[in-house]
C-alpha cells in the first residue's frame, strides 16, 4: 500500500532523506538529503529550470542573498501579515496551528470560531483552550557584532541589526527588478526566475517534507502590462500543467485545480490558483499561480523612492508592470513524484512482494546499474568494468552493485528506481551481449555491448 510511512521508511533505508540532524536526536521540522535524494532533487531543479529558464528567452535567472534588508520586510507586507493562528491547550502548554488540527476552518479563525469547533488537543486530549493569537513565522537574527541586552547601551543599537532569513524567494526577484531592467532591459512580458532556500517557523511541521521549517523555492515573477495580465496568466497556467504532466511525469488525475477565494488569498493577489496533488495523506497544494498586479513594485518604488517604472521600447508608454508569480515549493514536488512512483506489486509465479519507484527516466537518480553475475570471477568483473566504463562515458547517473546475488541487486535498484540493469555474464565472455533488465517489466533482453 502507497503510504507515507512506507514512503519515509524507504527514503531513509535507501538514502534519499534522513532526520535533520539524526545522531542527536533530530531537529521539528528539518530534513537531510542522502545521496539518492541529492540526486533527485538536482534532477528535479534542473528540470524545471531547462524547462522554464533555459528553453526559453523571455525569462532570465538571478540568484538573491538570503539575508535582505528589513525594509524589504516591512514593504511587502510580511512583518504586518505573514502569521498563522496559534493556539495553545492550557492543559499541557502545547502550542498548534488553529486552522490545521481543527475541521473547516481557515488561516483566519477567531478564537470563538475555534471553540466552537470543540477541538480536543492532540498531545493530552482536553478541550481547554487559551486565545489564538497571531504568530510571524519569519525567522529572526542579527547582523553584526552587536547581539540585543536588555538595559544596556547597545540595546537600541542591536534592535537596528535585526534581520530575517527570508521567507520567500520573490523579494529576491522584485529588488532586482530594476537591476535586470537596467542591465538587460528586456521587452515586456519577461520573467525573472530564482532558485533558493526559504525559511519559515512553522507552528507544526508535518507530513513529513511537505510542510518543514526549510525548504528550496522555484519561483518566477513575470512582468506583464497591466492591460494583457489575464492572456499570460492563462498561458503560464497551461506552462504549469505541462511541466508537472510531461517533463516530470504526474498523473493528469491526481492534480486538481483550486480557485482561491478571495477571504483566503494572500493579500497581494487579485487572483490565485492552487494545483493541488494527491498525496498518500490526501489532497494538498503542490504549485501556486498568483496575480500579483504592480503590489511588490509600487511598494518598492514608494518605500525606496526609486522609479520601478517600464519604458515600452515600441510605444515609449511607461508604466509599472503587473505580475504573474507561478510558485512551487521543490520538497512538495519531490515528494509527489516520490509517492506517484512508489509502487508495491506481486512477482509473478512468487509468494513475494517487490517494491520498485517508477520513476521517469529523467529524473532517476541512475539510468544504469552495472554488475558482474559472480563477483568472486575475475573475468567477469574485468568486463563488467569495462561496460561500466563505456556507460560511465556517455551517461554521468551509471552505478555499480556486486554485492550479494543478482535477485538481491535487482530487488534494491528497483526500490531506489533504476530502470536498467545490465549484467556481464559468461556468455559475454564469448559474445560479447549483456543482459538488460527492466525495471518496471522485469523482462530480459540479450543486447550488444556497442549497442547499449
Amino acid at each position: 500500500m502507497n503510504n507515507l510511512e512506507n514512503i519515509v521508511s524507504l527514503c531513509k533505508r535507501r538514502g534519499f532523506i534522513f532526520p535533520g540532524s539524526d545522531v542527536y536526536g533530530g531537529m521539528a521540522g528539518t530534513w537531510d538529503y542522502g545521496p539518492l535524494g541529492v540526486m533527485l532533487k538536482k534532477k528535479i531543479m534542473d528540470a524545471w529550470w531547462n524547462y522554464f529558464v533555459e528553453q526559453r528567452d523571455d525569462i532570465y535567472g538571478v540568484d538573491a542573498a538570503i539575508l535582505m534588508n528589513p525594509k524589504t520586510w516591512a514593504a511587502s507586507g510580511h512583518l504586518a501579515t505573514f502569521s498563522d493562528p496559534l493556539v495553545e491547550c492550557k492543559e499541557c502548554k502545547s502550542r498548534f496551528r488553529a486552522d490545521k488540527i481543527a475541521d473547516g476552518i481557515s488561516e483566519s479563525v477567531t478564537t470563538e470560531e475555534f471553540l466552537a469547533t470543540h477541538t480536543k488537543c492532540p498531545v493530552c486530549g482536553k478541550e481547554n483552550w487559551g486565545p489564538i493569537r497571531k504568530f510571524n513565522m519569519m525567522f529572526a537574527t542579527h547582523v553584526g557584532a552587536v547581539l540585543p541586552e536588555d538595559n544596556t547601551e547597545n540595546a537600541e543599537l542591536a534592535a537596528k541589526s535585526t534581520a530575517y532569513l527570508r521567507p520567500e524567494t520573490a523579494q529576491g526577484i522584485f529588488t532586482n527588478y530594476k537591476n535586470v531592467v537596467d542591465t538587460i532591459y528586456p521587452s515586456l512580458p519577461f520573467g525573472i526566475a530564482q532558485q533558493g532556500k526559504a525559511f519559515r517557523n512553522e507552528i507544526s511541521p508535518r507530513d513529513f517534507i511537505l510542510r518543514d521549517r526549510e525548504c528550496t523555492q522555484m519561483e518566477i515573477e513575470y512582468f506583464v502590462h497591466p492591460d494583457t495580465w489575464e492572456e499570460n496568466f492563462e498561458k503560464m497556467r497551461s506552462a504549469q500543467h505541462n511541466f508537472l504532466e510531461n517533463i516530470v511525469g504526474l498523473p493528469q488525475d491526481k492534480l486538481h485545480e483550486y480557485e482561491v477565494p478571495a477571504a483566503d488569498r494572500a493579500h497581494y493577489s487579485k487572483r490565485t490558483i492552487d494545483l493541488m496533488f494527491d498525496y498518500p495523506n490526501g489532497e494538498e497544494e503542490l504549485m501556486g499561480l498568483a496575480y500579483r498586479t504592480d503590489f511588490d513594485l509600487a511598494n518598492i518604488q514608494r518605500e525606496s523612492g526609486k522609479s520601478m517604472e517600464y519604458r515600452d521600447k515600441v510605444t515609449g508608454e511607461t508604466f509599472i508592470p503587473h505580475v504573474i508569480e507561478p510558485s512551487i515549493g521543490v520538497e512538495r514536488l519531490f515528494l509527489a513524484i516520490l509517492s506517484n512512483a512508489y509502487t508495491e506489486e506481486k512477482v509473478a509465479d512468487k509468494d513475494e512482494t517487490r517494491i520498485v519507484l517508477k520513476l521517469p527516466e529523467n529524473l532517476a537518480p541512475y539510468k544504469f546499474c552495472v554488475s558482474p553475475l559472480l563477483k568472486n570471477k575475475p573475468e567477469l568483473v574485468t568486463k563488467a568494468k569495462e561496460v561500466y566504463d563505456k556507460l560511465r562515458a556517455k551517461y554521468s547517473n551509471v552505478t555499480w552493485d556486486d554485492s550479494g546475488n543478482i535477485g538481491k541487486r535487482y530487488r534494491k535498484q528497483d526500490e531506489i528506481g533504476t530502470p536498467k540493469c545490465v549484467v556481464i555474464d559468461f556468455d559475454t565472455l564469448e559474445d560479447d551481449t549483456v543482459t538488460v533488465r527492466d525495471r518496471d517489466t522485469t523482462e530480459q533482453i540479450r543486447v550488444n555491448i556497442a549497442e547499449l
